[in-house]
């Protein structure tokens, strides 16, 4: 066999192999196992290597924020379980926005938990058309801006910054880590993805204006902790990796939440004018 024909032949069989393994789990690459570990205080991370999904607990049961996909949820529940914690005792379901890669398991997650799932209103039509294998998608409470939820004495606060998405939301809550209380925000999105129309978008006319009205919104935050709905945003395994050190917290870090929002804004900036110039 000649080498031409035979780097074709590996490359087939390589190309063969993913389009098995994509077939078993059309989201493999956003479920890469990672191992679950506490954050800080009552704030565990429980989601894969890219998907950001947390368990608040509390004596009255835990609060999950992000269910993911539905193939991910398995993930999830064996992170819940390792750490000590019973998946059933989920008793709210929070979301970061309506993307499939962060609230598509909303309705397994209730079947499987009963917990009472929490939307942000903007974001209710989209989560209307959300229906993995023709389930409705729950919506137990509808919230709107500044709302607070409640559980075991534990607060988390919505905050409505749109532009990735219209409900698009941000949560803070408060922990403490060696005595001393921290400002703890789970970013949403900020992010423009690739193909968003920022200038004469007719399903979503304001999208500019929100954006800007995000980040003005998330810039005013106090932050201390920054955690997100993707783990790249906060630089997740490698704050995880000198969490194992000891010392100093990682997932403390201002400066690096403060950076996330410079270059996210930036990149928006560009991505705006560039559609404003060719509309013109």
């Amino acid at each position: 066999m000649k080498p031409t024909v035979k780097v074709f032949v590996s490359l087939l069989f390589i190309a063969l192999g993913g389009a098995r393994m994509a077939a078993q789990d059309p989201h493999a690459t956003f479920n890469k196992p990672f191992p679950p570990f506490k954050v800080m205080d009552n704030v565990y991370f429980v989601g894969t290597e890219d998907l950001g999904s947390f368990l608040i607990t509390t004596p009255a049961g835990h609060i999950l924020i992000n269910s993911d996909f539905e193939t991910t949820v398995p993930q999830i529940r064996a992170g819940v379980e390792k750490l000590g914690f019973k998946f059933t005792d989920i008793k709210i379901l929070l979301g970061s926005h309506a993307h499939g890669d962060h609230m598509e398991a909303d309705a397994l997650v209730k079947e499987l938990t009963g917990t009472q799932v929490v939307v942000m209103e903007q974001d209710v039509p989209a989560l209307s058309r959300m229906t993995p294998q023709g389930k409705p998608h729950p919506m137990d409470r509808v919230i709107h801006d500044g709302e607070e939820v409640k559980l075991g004495g534990v607060t988390l606060v919505a905050h409505l910054t749109p532009g990735h998405t219209k409900g698009c939301t941000t949560w803070t809550l408060k922990a403490q880590d060696k005595g001393k209380t921290y400002n703890v925000v789970i970013l949403g999105s900020i992010g423009v993805n690739p193909g968003y129309i920022l200038v004469n978008n007719k399903d979503y006319p304001q999208i500019a204006d929100d954006y800007v009205r995000g980040f003005k919104v998330l810039r005013a935050l106090p932050c201390d902790v920054f955690l997100a709905s993707h783990s790249r945003f906060y630089n997740m395994p490698e704050k995880y990796a000198k969490l194992k050190d000891g010392g100093t917290n990682p997932f403390i870090d201002p400066a690096g939440y403060r950076a996330h929002l410079d270059l996210q804004e930036k990149n928006f900036k560009e991505k705006l004018a560039e559609q404003q110039a060719a509309a013109k």
